[in-house]
């Protein structure tokens, strides 16, 4: 049975608790910069990490102040499309909750889901961007390339937006007004995932709605994704992500190379520094680096996991990034102390 936004009702919804507070959150150092044996910067921020119970393990920062997820809010939007009819599985899937770098094969499979619908790039309403990933991008350039709405990263997510608004028979022209009704049906599948209302809304870079929640609510839902039946929405976009890290990213990019490292893991990065990751299991974990810094989310997150149990050697392809002087590595970006787990 449905109801008029699309979900279906055969299994009960959380209720939400109370919308996370709005204002100045109250981070902590998180990285430290490290040139030549010099602390050189400080990267402040929030982390959360969840047990498979869903209880917090550990956390710094402030992890209930309001924050926008950006792009590691789309594995929870791809389950909204699923939950109104979306007929997306495997690659197709994995796009959709993508920020992709814009190699060939994205592009044509956002093609292939506008296809579906019908449709053609015409039809899509997200910013038109040159390719995300560097060498894509200079590529891109090389051949006279201009930026365009299917070379943007959201491509995918915008195409399977279009194809789920098609078969529902919702108006396609104002797919991306807050008031639409699949955003409506995202909003609400925000808060059910999350377990809490959103505090406030504004807009995506690429012209989506963008729904603003807590830091542990955003591991919440990481974890109920990741840990969810294989024939439920949630369980189908985690097998998607697990399956084709690649079409979730790109093949060089750190989510997708983590993601290959921990098996079962799903891993989704966001703009201004955030990042989630998620075992089968529940747990979870999510970071906010406080100015966005994308240097200092991966090695904050590699600390993270290591708080889930994950072998550090595991992860340390990822636990520094480094700090270049001359042409040669002079330092790095390392978590703080505070991140160490405790010892064994």
């Amino acid at each position: 049975m449905n109801n008029p936004l699309g979900r279906t009702l055969d299994a009960p919804r959380r209720t939400p608790a109370e919308p996370p507070a709005l204002r100045e959150p109250r981070h902590v150092p998180l990285a430290h910069v490290v040139r030549g044996g010099v602390i050189e910067g400080v990267h402040h921020g929030s982390v959360v990490v969840l047990a498979a119970d869903g209880r917090v393990e550990f956390q710094a920062g402030d992890i209930d102040v309001a924050f926008y997820p950006r792009s590691a809010l789309k594995p929870v939007q791809a389950v909204a499309l699923l939950r109104a009819g979306l007929p997306l599985d495997g690659e197709l899937l994995s796009l959709t909750a993508a920020s992709h770098s814009g190699l060939r094969r994205h592009l044509d499979g956002a093609r292939r889901i506008l296809d579906q619908a019908g449709l053609t790039e015409a039809d899509l309403r997200n910013v038109p961007d040159l390719p995300y990933g560097a060498a894509e991008r200079d590529a891109w350039l090389r051949d006279g390339g201009e930026p365009t709405r299917l070379a943007q990263n959201c491509s995918g997510k915008h195409a399977a937006m279009l194809l789920t608004t098609k078969l529902r028979g919702w108006p396609l022209e104002d797919y991306l007004d807050p008031a639409h009704p699949l955003q409506r049906l995202i909003a609400e599948t925000v808060e059910d995932l999350t377990g809490q209302r959103v505090a406030q809304v504004s807009v995506d870079g690429c012209g989506a709605p963008l729904f603003s929640v807590s830091l542990r609510g955003l591991a919440t839902a990481a974890a109920r994704i990741a840990s969810g039946a294989m024939d439920t929405p949630e369980g189908r976009v985690a097998a998607a992500l697990r399956a084709h890290p690649d079409m979730a990213s790109g093949p060089d990019r750190d989510v997708a190379r983590l993601m290959r490292a921990v098996p079962g893991l799903i891993a989704k990065d966001g703009f201004e520094g955030v990042q989630i990751a998620a075992l089968p299991d529940g747990r979870a974990v999510a970071v906010k680096i406080g100015d966005g810094a994308d240097r200092a989310r991966m090695p904050v997150t590699a600390a993270a996991l290591a708080h889930c149990g994950i072998d550090p050697g595991v992860l340390s392809e990822f636990a520094t990034m480094p700090v270049y002087g001359g042409g040669v590595t002079v330092g790095g970006v390392h978590p703080t102390d505070a991140l160490a787990p405790p010892a064994a």
